[in-house]
């Protein structure tokens, strides 16, 4: 429980679990949110990860992260984070997202694929 209280402690922690509500996305996804250098994302990352709060997955180059689905604790944190004025556009923000991979269309954000 401890490690859960210091990775909700974290503003930047609550706003990347805000991000990951209704979606995936790759850590250079969740870095370009933020201003900050990657390796310092990755440690928030580590943080939330250790607190069973998000899972990555490595799929080829890249490792995707999103929440622990079932789990009481984001549950309960995106209920606060509906009420909160920073998450609450982040959470649309997913959602949005989630919204343009289901129907297929580019993500900005996503890397183009090569082209020979």
């Amino acid at each position: 429980m401890q490690r859960v209280f210091e990775a909700l402690s974290s503003s930047v922690r609550r706003k990347i679990l805000a991000y990951l509500a209704h979606t995936e996305l790759s850590a250079g996804e969740i870095a370009g949110r933020f201003s900050m250098s990657k390796p310092s994302i990755s440690q928030h990352l580590s943080v939330l990860e250790s607190a069973g709060l998000i899972v990555g997955e490595k799929r080829g180059q890249f490792v995707f992260y999103r929440q622990v689905e079932d789990s009481l604790l984001n549950t309960l944190n995106g209920f606060v984070q509906e009420a909160c004025p920073v998450g609450r556009p982040l959470r649309r923000e997913s959602a949005a997202l989630a919204d343009e991979r289901r129907r297929g269309e580019p993500d900005a954000d996503e890397p183009e694929p090569r082209r020979r």
